[in-house]
């Protein structure tokens, strides 16, 4: 108060610490959405009013590649992103239950390749389970991928929606921005 009358200004405390949960705050977000034939990725500057999109896109590989060379690219890929654009966290799409065990190894696989780009550059790895992610996003946990691409793209003021794949990556890292400005009651995972 007496800062106040006397006209001198306070420095606000700086902040590193997510709301209550110990997450650290992080302006370049990274999101990644595995698949083996198409891994969406998605880096935000989440530091301003409205985040923004910073790079985005999808690491196609084509049906003839054999799945060590996806890997690979996948892996690769990945890594150039990071270099070229210096996140400091890295938000990947949680396991979700196949049906089919092959299904749910191959996408395992794809997964492992980008956590390994990410773990071999620092950055802090945590998960999101895709469920909640749409929840934040939309507003609605078993939203379609549409549904999802055209609120990612209103939300980063994007001249069209980004790939199903990219969208849902950059999801990723929107839901994670997001729960950097509030208290969770989820505890975030960490890889």
């Amino acid at each position: 108060m007496q800062d106040r009358v006397s006209g001198r200004r306070r420095q606000p405390a700086p902040v590193s610490e997510g709301a209550s949960h110990g997450v650290a705050r992080h302006e370049l977000i990274l999101g990644i959405d595995p698949s083996l034939r198409g891994t969406g990725y998605g880096v935000i500057r989440a530091a301003h009013r409205q985040a923004q999109a910073v790079a985005l896109g999808v690491v196609s590989c084509p049906a003839a590649w054999p799945r060590s060379r996806c890997l690979a690219h996948i892996a690769a890929t990945i890594r150039d992103v990071i270099r070229d654009h210096r996140p400091t966290v890295c938000v990947v799409e949680g396991l979700f239950y196949a049906q089919n065990l092959r299904t749910a190894l191959i996408m395992g696989e794809a997964r492992g390749a980008s956590l390994v780009a990410a773990a071999e550059a620092g950055l802090e790895v945590l998960e999101m389970a895709p469920r909640k992610v749409k929840q934040a996003i939309v507003g609605y946990g078993a939203a379609q991928k549409l549904a999802v691409a055209k609120m990612v793209q209103r939300i980063l003021g994007l001249p069209e929606p980004p790939a199903p794949d990219a969208a849902d990556a950059l999801a990723l890292a929107l839901a994670h921005a997001q729960e950097q400005g509030r208290y969770s009651l989820v505890p975030v995972h960490r890889l």
